[in-house]
């Protein structure tokens, strides 16, 4: 009796736990379904199945089968387009701006009257009466960045090359040395040719403002570093009577010596104190700067004084100090000695 009792509860057992595989197998059955019944899987699964069936049917065209489908002139200008592109993103990108560069004249005591120097590039305005050194104060600058190497452009409207090397032989300055290894350059122009040239394109232009012209011929082969244009006042006298297309002149000249990339020193001849500084009046607000030479008169005797009167993008002292030209040497300025007082009279020296 007790192996039948063992053998029904054993049967039982088995009987419950195969029902309950068989519930088990049913709720799996049924969570599954409701699974698949998601309808943002089923989407998912389609879109999936979609780019995979595209992946496999397209396959990029080969050179051949481009060239026979495009036509042979739509090709052309396919190719044209595609070098302008090209060239575009060739192109060099603009350098950063570098830090400005400044330049020194060499000439004693001047150099000091500034905080850094002349900025490289600028137009300066060399203002004074007769004999107030304004040639000197050219040729000595020119000479003194020839002996560091840099290239110079004298270009002379009054005097001849000869007389203006014997001026640096005068000062115990070599110019043959220095033109022989290509740094010094001294010419002379005709301002008559200057005048007759600009009258012709101005008659040729119908009285047009602007005209395309290069104002001054520079010696073929040769990009000069420094200008040394000796004077303004002797190109305006060519223009006399011909105001306008002297100032039309003049703002294509001053344009030219920017896109030269040169510093550039421009004399004008003035009166002994003088209250413009320029033939017009005009270059003296186109210039970056001007230096003013004085030779104003003490008792019986004449002395000599400079100032710079502007610059543009640089510091400088503001005010007039006395300078000397002296034999075997040049020019030499005495930045402590400053001049005060009326220069109509008797001006006085304040040393400091």
């Amino acid at each position: 009796m007790a192996k039948k009792k063992k053998r029904e509860i054993v049967g039982s057992v088995k009987n419950t736990l195969s029902l309950s595989k068989r519930i088990l197998q049913k709720l799996k059955k049924k969570t599954k379904v409701k699974k698949n019944k998601n309808p943002f899987l089923k989407e998912k699964k389609k879109k999936n199945r979609f780019l995979k069936e595209k992946k496999k049917k397209v396959k990029k065209p080969k050179k051949k089968e481009l060239k026979k489908l495009v036509p042979k002139k739509h090709l052309k200008t396919i190719k044209q387009q595609r070098e302008v592109i090209k060239k575009i993103l060739d192109k060099p990108k603009p350098k950063p701006k570098s830090k400005p560069q400044y330049i020194k004249t060499g000439i004693e005591g001047f150099d000091d009257l500034l905080e850094k120097g002349i900025p490289r590039g600028n137009t300066i305005l060399i203002a004074g009466g007769a004999g107030s050194g304004k040639t000197i104060f050219c040729l000595q600058t020119m000479y003194n960045k020839a002996k560091k190497g840099h290239k110079c452009l004298y270009m002379s409207f009054e005097e001849p090359e000869e007389r203006l090397k014997q001026h640096l032989r005068d000062f115990k300055m070599e110019p043959e040395k220095y033109i022989k290894k290509g740094l010094i350059k001294i010419q002379r122009f005709n301002p008559f040719d200057i005048s007759r040239s600009v009258d012709a394109l101005l008659t040729k232009a119908k009285g047009e403002l602007l005209i395309d012209v290069e104002p001054v011929l520079l010696p073929s082969g040769f990009k000069p570093d420094f200008i040394f244009l000796d004077s303004l006042t002797a190109i305006a006298s060519a223009f006399t009577g011909k105001e306008d297309s002297y100032r039309i002149y003049i703002e294509q000249l001053f344009r030219f010596f920017e896109q030269m990339d040169a510093t550039t020193f421009l004399i004008t001849e003035t009166e002994q104190i003088p209250k413009i500084f320029s033939p017009t009046g005009v270059e003296e607000f186109l210039a970056d700067g001007v230096v003013v030479l004085y030779n104003f008169k003490r008792g019986i005797r004449r002395e000599n004084a400079i100032e710079i009167l502007k610059l543009r993008g640089a510091n400088h002292e503001k005010k007039i100090v006395t300078m000397q030209i002296l034999p075997g040497i040049g020019i030499k300025v005495f930045p402590q000695q400053e001049i005060y007082g009326d220069f109509g009279g008797t001006p006085d020296i304040k040393i400091k």
